[in-house]
């Protein structure tokens, strides 16, 4: 039997992940080239907020695959694409203090219903365990909202403090 006909078509995505307790890795994760939610190749947020308990990380120093547990992931780093404009994005400026200390202030750029458009709606929606903030920098950041202790509006933000 051929193996490579029973293989799901995925290409690497490069990430950093900050787990508890090991800190910061490089590494990149699995994405599906089509999306089971919407048109176009899956994104990282999707397999962060799947159920499965864990994640595949082909990591470069020691080249090696990890599996690591979702819930020890505190955020989830990679370089962004720029959204295409719409009048019915929503943009809401934070600021997330971090339990390990870190202040993070970005935009949080998201389709919302008219009903849920406010802060507090966005970060209590409790079907996803990871929220996407966009810094300054062009980098999105997968949060964890287990590792956030409070959350502020933020107008001015957009950088990494």
């Amino acid at each position: 039997m051929d193996n490579e006909a029973l293989r799901i078509p995925k290409k690497l995505h490069h990430v950093e992940l900050w787990t508890h307790p090991e800190g910061r890795v490089a590494g990149s994760i699995y994405l599906h080239l089509q999306s089971n939610q919407h048109a176009g190749e899956e994104r990282p947020e999707e397999v962060l907020n799947q159920p499965e308990p864990f994640l595949v990380l082909r990591c470069y120093a020691p080249e090696e695959l990890r599996f690591y547990n979702k819930k020890s992931i505190i955020r989830v780093q990679y370089r962004g694409t720029p959204s295409a404009a719409s009048p019915d994005l929503v943009t809401l400026g934070c600021r997330l203090h971090m339990m390990d200390g870190c202040i993070l202030s970005g935009v949080i750029k998201e389709f919302l219903l008219p009903a849920h458009r406010r802060l507090f709606d966005y970060i209590n929606h409790s079907g996803e365990a990871f929220i996407k903030l966009h810094l300054a920098s062009g980098e999105v950041c997968l949060i964890n909202k287990a590792y956030i202790v409070r959350v502020s509006a933020d107008p001015d933000a957009g950088g990494q403090d």
